[in-house]
């Protein structure tokens, strides 16, 4: 039998659609790494006040069951609700007798490295990341500073659900304290990296644009630029006011004003992130993206030329990175979708470096998470030593296509007894169960699992073509499709 998902399982999905937009879709997710939806409308159906506070109070409880840290971290991207979110939280653990450490505005990276720094007892994220301005989360990190597993997940989940916990006396109730350093710690720590060349990037004289999507990247990304030498640095949607000038994914079809600022003003690069800046898109300079899967192969180039290793991305990710390994006297290990899984399979390898293919760099010596300023230092490191332009850089690694699609799969269907027919139909080819079903064909792979979110199965193939890789992906489409019928 198949293993479910481990990651993000979604206990709740509630949807309603408003009446006077019937295409609105309004959402709540709580799943083990924390929870996420749509803010306002009505408690258990929306991100609502009742909600956060509720998740922040079976956080707190799940805290003081194993420690007696009264020390948490909490920081936000910017939007619009941020502000709310965070006093709700912070007056709420105070009330659980936490003292609350608040970075404020801050990237998910930096309040990773704050937890460890902080000597705290975890952290929470106030940010839905790639999602629309309307959309908002908590996300839970242990006193790693890393998000917390599958197990401490379902627990606090538990609570959310049946609270059974009493809150603090009024002689036990907590502080808030206010901190804004920590980028400041964060950067500095970046820039003490041995693979990170300042004065390399400093003769290069790079130009860049950058786009941050009017969200904390627009303050921390051109920091970091400056600190690292760059020439010039051009910033397009870079005021923090939380105001996303297009869809916050930093995916081909948002991205047109960042691909034509970088011809327009002949720079070497562009530079995006996402809304928490964990995740680094490039744009080369010529107009055209670098490609989000080739953010983690031009890393893993450089970091396994000076410290061969292991690997690690997850199962949807692009096959040119195993490639790349073994071309340096390096291994590879894959991992299952969601940054949980791919650090518990970095720390068992003891990779040097890993991430996902949507611009994901985890890099070990800083901290095991996403994290895109790590992977800005290294890249221009990497350019700059090799002189070469970054569309010059691409066509040193394989040419790979992937395709995206997805299939419908009501309540009633039998999944995993559609993934036992595909691995029997295909049991010449090469599998990975660990993720749903993922068949490794000689000149091209089809990964299929369940969505964490979405009754429906993703279907993800790669390819030497573009055509090929839609193909595939539309062959597997329709054959699951009839299998489902």
């Amino acid at each position: 039998m198949l293993r479910k998902p481990t990651f993000e399982f979604i206990i709740r999905f509630l949807s309603i659609f408003t009446p006077k937009d019937k295409t609105k879709k309004m959402a709540l997710i709580a799943s083990i790494s924390g929870i996420r939806g749509t803010i306002g409308g009505c408690e258990r159906e929306n991100l609502t006040p009742l909600d956060i506070t509720r998740f922040a109070a079976a956080y707190g409880a799940w805290l003081s069951q194993h420690t007696t840290n009264r020390r948490i971290i909490i920081g936000r991207d910017a939007r619009p609700s941020g502000e709310m979110l965070t006093a709700l939280v912070s007056a709420t653990l105070v009330g659980m007798g936490f003292d609350v450490i608040d970075l404020g505005l801050a990237t998910t990276p930096t309040v990773e490295v704050a937890v460890p720094a902080e000597g705290a007892a975890g952290g929470i994220i106030l940010t839905a990341s790639h999602n629309p301005a309307e959309w908002n989360a908590l996300k839970l990190l242990n006193s790693y500073g890393e998000f917390i597993s599958e197990s401490d997940g379902q627990k606090i989940i538990t609570l959310y659900e049946n609270p059974n916990y009493e809150f603090a006396s009024v002689h036990e109730l907590g502080k808030i304290w206010y901190k804004n350093n920590y980028l400041d710690y964060h950067l500095q720590r970046i820039l003490a990296l041995p693979l990170v060349d300042i004065q390399a990037i400093r003769n290069a004289q790079f130009r860049v644009v950058v786009d941050a999507v009017n969200s904390v990247g627009g303050i921390a990304v051109p920091k970091l630029l400056q600190l690292l030498g760059v020439a010039e640095i051009i910033p397009l949607h870079c005021v923090p006011n939380g105001k996303f000038p297009h869809n916050p994914e930093p995916l081909r079809e948002h991205l047109s004003d960042i691909c034509s600022a970088v011809t327009e003003n002949s720079v070497d690069l562009g530079i995006v992130v996402d809304p928490d800046v964990d995740r680094l898109v490039l744009v080369c300079e010529d107009g055209e993206l670098f490609g989000e899967e080739y953010t983690l192969v031009a890393v893993a180039d450089y970091v396994l030329s000076h410290t061969p290793g292991y690997a690690v991305s997850n199962l949807s990710s692009s096959r040119a990175l195993p490639l790349l390994a073994a071309s340096k006297n390096s291994q590879y290990a894959a991992a299952a979708v969601g940054e949980v899984n791919v650090v518990k399979i970095m720390k068992q390898t003891n990779a040097v470096i890993g991430g996902e293919g949507n611009g994901g760099i985890i890099y070990p010596p800083l901290h095991y998470g996403r994290d895109a300023l790590v992977g800005i230092a290294l890249v221009l490191t990497h350019l700059a030593k090799q002189k070469v332009s970054l569309s010059e850089l691409k066509k040193r690694y394989p040419a790979l296509f992937m395709a995206k699609t997805k299939v419908t799969a009501s309540k009633t269907a039998s999944i995993d007894e559609l993934f036992a027919s595909l691995q029997k139909r295909y049991s010449d080819i090469p599998q990975n169960t660990e993720d749903g079903l993922k068949l490794d064909f000689p000149d091209f792979w089809v990964h299929i699992r369940r969505s964490n979110t979405e009754p429906i199965l993703r279907i993800y193939t790669e390819a030497a073509t573009q055509t090929q890789a839609d193909e595939v992906a539309f062959a597997f489409m329709q054959q699951i499709q009839r299998m489902i019928a």
